[in-house]
């Protein structure tokens, strides 16, 4: 069976694919890997919602499985934010250094105490259907606090200045393995996956 993986960001994507590779019986397939689709702009006002109008868009379009995810950092001192404007925080979707440089330099007064933060996903799965798909959406998180120096090469956005709680590096220092198993993404995808096995092999 074919899962489509509904996303153009290609570290979510490493991440997606990497994380679905025990999926036994089931072929993962990119954005890449189908014709073109119109994609409707991420305008939800949860992680919830943006991840299951891009996993129901892109149903719909290929009429395979879709998995699509939303994610994001939520800093205490900012209420919350970027939350789901993570992406395009400093206003050019995509844009990871300037989207960094900004959330730091908001927070440059604020007491290392209060750097509190967290990663947030949720992942939706949707799977088309003679009348009303099925859909499913979970989430997962992973608390920690923001570093003022950024540290390390490996993973994307907002990883080189998020240090996870009970660990010394930052997300952009782990092995690929060690961030996915602690990961928002991949809490979300673990908690997806019974819904994907159950409704593909």
């Amino acid at each position: 069976m074919k899962l489509l993986l509904a996303t153009r960001n290609a570290g979510k994507l490493a991440e997606l694919a990497r994380m679905t590779t025990d999926l036994t019986g089931v072929t993962v397939l990119g954005l890449a890997d189908v014709p073109a689709f119109p994609e409707a702009p991420e305008t939800g006002a949860t992680f919830a919602e943006n991840a299951l109008a891009k996993a129901r868009d892109a149903a719909a379009a290929t009429g395979l499985p879709s998995v699509a995810d939303d994610s994001g950092l939520a800093v205490d001192a900012l209420n919350g934010m970027p939350g789901v404007l993570s992406a395009r925080w400093a206003g050019q979707h995509g844009d990871d250094r300037a989207n960094l440089d900004l959330v730091l330099a908001q927070v440059a007064d604020v007491p290392d105490a209060r750097l509190g933060a967290r990663f947030v996903c949720a992942a939706a799965l949707v799977v088309p259907a003679d009348g009303i798909p099925r859909e499913w959406v979970v989430t997962g998180q992973v608390e920690g606090r923001l570093v003022r120096v950024p540290r390390g090469s490996g993973g994307f956005g907002y990883d080189p200045i998020f240090q996870p709680d009970g660990f010394q590096e930052t997300t952009a220092e782990m092995t690929p393995d060690a961030k996915d198993a602690i990961s928002h993404r991949g809490r979300a995808l673990r908690a997806l996956a019974p819904f994907i096995t159950g409704r593909l092999t």
